[in-house]
């Protein structure tokens, strides 16, 4: 019920320069799952107030690698758009920033926040936390070439002690970046650590920008107090997306104050196979629909004695047909369970 939901946050949108994020959620850009397809089933569903591409290398942008390029895909009406690149050297950082925005990209994000190995092998992502000049570089390199709004994705810090994300977001600030989103970890913390959102409270008090915050947000009341605890314009959802597809719905229906979506078994059966239909449409390939299929699916059961035998039923399945057939005996059971009760 409505009732028994924590207060929405005082205002339920922000502005990144002339575009109005509302609701005041974001879809977090995550490698290998928010390609078009996942971002057209959020999309969907409901409650994204902004979408972000898989992060992108800068180096294979300015190579026009094929595969690159093919990830900066989105729909006409995926409006506004950040694409979101990373990188080391300022000057491709520069010219990959003005070849996305020439795709369409209405904001250009830079990705200073993922703590991936390949990623920060060459001392991009998290791994510029580290060096601030370098990172001030960049910023510099791509705010004079692109007229769209840029935006920086960042963490707390490198480690525990530099911990300098509120400084170096505010000297981003007077280089003209337009939003900030942190992630209360650090570098070093990878995906484990101790919640402190210290940082992000410090940026929020220091920035006269838009503060986003991001890390660990799974449901409505863990939204609620990272509102309460930082005082941030808005909020990422990153892998709790991917766990629950209609967690950006709840936040959208929460800040308006609505009621709740009901996710029944059949609600979980529709998305699932829905999900499955649309990357056959995009790709055409049915074994990389039922990988993807395969992939997904261990996030949509519910909590019921027969789930892990439905996941494994779908893991072994050697066809689409036999992994459609596994779906619908398992949500068809799960929901006459739930009518004879």
């Amino acid at each position: 019920m409505t009732s028994m939901l924590p207060k929405p946050p005082a205002s339920t949108s922000y502005r990144v320069r002339e575009f109005e994020i509302s609701p005041a959620a974001s879809l977090a850009p995550m490698e290998g799952v928010t390609d078009v397809v996942f971002r057209r089933l959020i999309r969907e569903i409901g409650g994204a107030g902004l979408t972000y591409t898989e992060f992108l290398p800068s180096k294979a942008i300015v190579g026009n690698a094929d595969k690159v390029l093919n990830s900066c895909t989105f729909d006409p009406d995926e409006d506004p758009i950040a694409i979101q690149i990373y990188g080391r050297d300022p000057e491709v950082m520069a010219e990959a920033a003005q070849i996305v925005q020439d795709l369409g990209a209405t904001i250009v994000d830079i990705n200073m926040g993922c703590p991936a190995k390949k990623v920060c092998a060459n001392s991009g992502g998290s791994g510029l936390m580290r060096e601030p000049e370098v990172a001030l570089a960049i910023v510099q390199a791509v705010r004079r070439v692109v007229t769209v709004p840029l935006t920086v994705k960042m963490r707390s810090g490198y480690d525990l002690n530099s911990r300098n994300g509120a400084t170096l977001a505010y000297q981003f600030q007077e280089e003209g970046v337009d939003a900030v989103t942190f992630h209360w970890r650090t570098k070093m913390d990878l995906y484990a650590g101790e919640r402190d959102v210290s940082v992000i409270k410090d940026a929020v008090e220091r920035l006269s920008i838009p503060v986003v915050a991001n890390g660990d947000i799974i449901d409505v009341e863990t939204a609620h107090q990272m509102f309460v605890d930082t005082g941030c314009a808005g909020v990422m959802v990153g892998r709790g997306a991917v766990r629950d597809p209609w967690l950006l719905l709840k936040l959208k229906r929460w800040m308006e104050g609505g009621e709740q979506p009901v996710i029944d078994a059949q609600e979980r059966k529709r998305v699932l196979l829905r999900y499955h239909q649309m990357i056959l449409d995009t790709v055409g390939s049915e074994r990389l629909a039922l990988n993807r299929l395969k992939m997904v699916t261990k996030y949509f059961f519910e909590p019921t004695d027969d789930a892990q035998v439905f996941r494994k039923a779908v893991l072994r399945s050697q066809t689409p047909e036999e992994a459609l057939d596994n779906i619908h005996k398992h949500f068809d059971g799960v929901e006459s369970a739930r009518l004879s009760a």
